[in-house]
């Protein structure tokens, strides 16, 4: 039996059965799981730190003897969205439809040091890059806050910043001089990591606000994207580019497989 397929049956045991919506795309796993199979439950609908806090079953996984360390417990699925899932991030009008976007379930290391169950939206053509980075993140346990789809938030982008929280989809314009143009966040192709930690620098202003205690970039504290460091080095792997070196208005949480 595959390795995926004993992480993502063993996940589901814990959680006590599951939707197919939370078992998503087992293809990302790499194993096509038999009919009926179980999986992950999906998290509650609660307060943003609560939704991001769900533990996953990474105390059940696989020993290291059977499966390397970073395979242990980790799970990276996608599930189909529709314009229903996305009451404040999509409308008509904007530059991808909801049938290009993918729900992420993915594992990741918090800041308590424990593995925890989050998701994300993302077009579907990149569901196998993000994957891969929060896969290697998971390996290191690289520290994230939280991670929720802005839709927790009503589509509020600065909300989403000041909680920490790590996401990607949202339709909204690029918050950048120069003419409106759409974010790449507006096509699911743009991540945001640990926003807090990682602020957007516009001329003197620092958002989020809680953002200025980490303007000093040459101190480094857990969660911070650095040139060099895991989180950087993570999607320079998969070919994305990172807003922290970008001069006029340096963007240390912003990763995108295209510019903006």
């Amino acid at each position: 039996m595959r390795i995926g397929l004993i992480v993502a049956v063993l996940a589901c045991g814990v959680a006590g059965g599951c939707d197919a919506r939370a078992l998503g795309d087992a293809r990302v796993l790499g194993v096509a799981l038999p009919a009926g199979s179980p999986s992950v439950a999906a998290p509650p609908a609660a307060s943003p730190a609560a939704a991001a806090s769900l533990p996953m079953a990474a105390s059940v996984a696989a020993s290291p003897a059977a499966a390397p360390a970073e395979a242990a417990g980790f799970v990276g699925t996608s599930a189909p969205e529709t314009a229903a899932d996305l009451p404040y991030t999509w409308r008509p009008g904007c530059p991808v439809g909801p049938d290009r976007l993918r729900l992420l379930r993915l594992s990741f290391w918090g800041f308590d040091d424990r593995p925890h169950l989050g998701t994300m939206v993302v077009h579907e053509a990149v569901v196998a890059d993000v994957v891969a980075v929060f896969r290697m993140l998971y390996r290191q346990r690289f520290p994230i806050r939280r991670m929720q789809p802005e839709d927790a938030y009503r589509g509020s982008d600065p909300d989403s910043m000041t909680d920490d929280n790590t996401s990607a989809f949202n339709c909204r314009p690029a918050v950048a001089p120069g003419p409106a143009h759409w974010s790449a966040h507006a096509y699911g192709q743009a991540v945001d990591v640990n926003t807090v930690e990682n602020p957007y620098l516009d001329g003197g202003a620092v958002l989020p606000p809680a953002g200025a205690a980490y303007r000093d970039r040459g101190r480094y504290r857990p969660g911070m994207a650095l040139p060099g460091g895991p989180l950087v080095q993570a999607f320079a792997a998969v070919g994305w580019r990172w807003g922290g070196r970008w001069s006029a208005a340096p963007d240390y949480q912003h990763f995108s497989r295209t510019g903006g």
